[in-house]
């Protein structure tokens, strides 16, 4: 089966150029960057992918592990950096909400349709829900402080740095399992993949697409705040949904065509994997990277993004729990992602 290719959508990438710098258009200018940014944060996956069969199983999978949400950064970072900190947590919580029930859900399903029913390594499924009922704990308990307990902006930080310090740090020690002591659990490259790509053209593509990733990533974020006002919609249901589907599309596509050709593993260990490292990794990077650039950020989220998260660990966890998956199970995970977005999408409206 041919996989679709977006790369067509590149055409975007001119047109938002000209609606940033001639025409003047933000809601133009948002809507374009966002397209722009699908064909790119592919060609980063594909770079990314082409990098790891050249560098061999332990070498890729460390990159996948590294890059495997560079796009998702790259915007945080610039939303960051303009003190955009409801849409950076919104946008958080949505990639590994997004993950668990819109990528898992549509890949079950599609590939439920095809196949009447689907394996996958529980033991790999286990060790990502464990990863993400931990992150679930570590969101909890700022967010129970904050609520519960009189504090200050100096309190919040140094519970923030504390929580992001212990989560980075577990997540070096889950690389450590996934890529050295326990790495027969978990998916690698196959022994006889050929790149198609030179190493030197995988890396000059991944730079290159860093860039304009960079550069559309700060046309959204400039054109953000009169869009949101222009459309009437919430900055939460934005960084929630819009934001984070967004910044994890590619991947998104590459589950459910993997779930497509019954190799369930994989997209299985796609949409654990991005939230796992969304959750332990970009999330906590982010509060250092806010400090560093003088914008501080703490690591208290909503009520509501703690629950939204939790509800999504505790019911795909349940799903998984037996290494099997069929169409019913890929639509009820999409049913609960269309209840939670529209409840976020009156959120701050």
């Amino acid at each position: 089966m041919p996989r679709p290719s977006v790369y067509w959508l590149l055409v975007f990438v001119p047109v938002s150029l000209v609606f940033e710098f001639v025409l003047k258009q933000p809601v133009a200018i948002f809507a374009t960057s966002c397209v722009a940014i699908l064909p790119l944060a592919a060609l980063l996956g594909r770079a990314t992918d082409e990098l790891a069969i050249h560098s061999g199983p332990r070498v890729g999978g460390l990159l996948n592990a590294t890059f495997g949400n560079i796009t998702e950064l790259i915007i945080s970072i610039l939303l960051v950096a303009a003190g955009e900190f409801t849409v950076v947590k919104a946008s958080l919580i949505g990639s590994i909400v997004g993950n668990l029930f819109l990528v898992l859900g549509a890949s079950i399903l599609a590939g439920g349709l095809r196949f009447r029913e689907q394996e996958f390594s529980v033991r790999s499924a286990g060790v990502h829900s464990s990863s993400l009922l931990l992150a679930v704990a570590a969101l909890l308990m700022p967010a129970i402080f904050v609520n519960t307990t009189p504090s200050t902006p100096s309190q919040r930080l140094v519970i923030s740095a504390v929580v992001a310090v212990v989560l980075i740090v577990l997540y070096g020690a889950a690389l450590l399992f996934t890529l050295v002591t326990h790495v027969h659990l978990f998916r690698a490259p196959a022994s006889d993949e050929q790149a198609d790509w030179s190493f030197r053209r995988a890396i000059l593509v991944l730079l290159l697409a860093a860039i304009v990733v960079g550069v559309e990533s700060e046309f959204l974020v400039g054109s953000l705040e009169p869009t949101v006002r222009s459309l009437g919609l919430s900055k939460v249901f934005v960084g929630l949904v819009i934001v984070a589907i967004i910044g994890n599309a590619a991947e998104h596509a590459s589950a459910v065509f993997f779930a497509i050709r019954n190799k369930m593993d994989v997209a299985v260990e796609i949409s654990f994997g991005s939230s796992t490292q969304i959750a332990l990794f970009v999330a906590p990077l982010l509060v250092f990277v806010s400090l560093a650039i003088g914008r501080p950020m703490d690591f208290v989220f909503s009520g509501l993004e703690v629950v939204a998260v939790a509800l999504a660990t505790i019911i795909v966890a349940a799903i998984v729990v037996d290494g099997r998956s069929n169409w019913l199970e890929g639509a009820q995970l999409l049913g609960a992602y269309v209840i939670i977005a529209t409840t976020f999408f009156f959120v701050g409206a």
